[in-house]
């Protein structure tokens, strides 16, 4: 016998209510982060070495500028561990995406860095 609509949904909603803002948070943020790997070349699996065919640049830094400004946002009501290993992953992207750029931004000028500050 199956859920009727309304049922599934007040489950669901009951099952998002039970989960801290925190979890959430770093949750979409790891969320971005592998997407952001993948498409700057870092998956493992790919035939053509580290994730060669997977490489977009363009859909990179759509999502490393989208991980920087939650990380920013979102910092101050994370924790400082949370927040610094967030901000970690964020600085090692957005090096990896510089690394891969055939053309490197110039500094504060590469993806996220309006809201971190320029990487080096």
């Amino acid at each position: 016998m199956s859920q009727s609509p309304d049922t599934s949904t007040a489950d669901a909603t009951r099952d998002i209510a039970d989960v801290a803002a925190v979890e959430v948070i770093t949750t979409a943020a790891v969320h971005l982060m592998s997407a952001a790997a993948v498409k700057c070349g870092l998956a493992e699996d790919g035939p053509h070495g580290a994730g060669a065919e997977y490489l977009d640049l363009d859909e990179a830094r759509k999502l490393i500028t989208a991980l920087a400004a939650l990380v920013t946002a979102s910092a101050p009501d994370l924790g400082s561990q949370h927040a610094r290993s967030l901000r970690d992953g964020l600085r090692s992207l957005q090096l990896a995406f510089r690394e891969a750029s055939a053309y490197p931004d110039a500094p504060g000028e590469g993806p996220g860095e309006k809201f971190t500050g320029p990487v080096s």
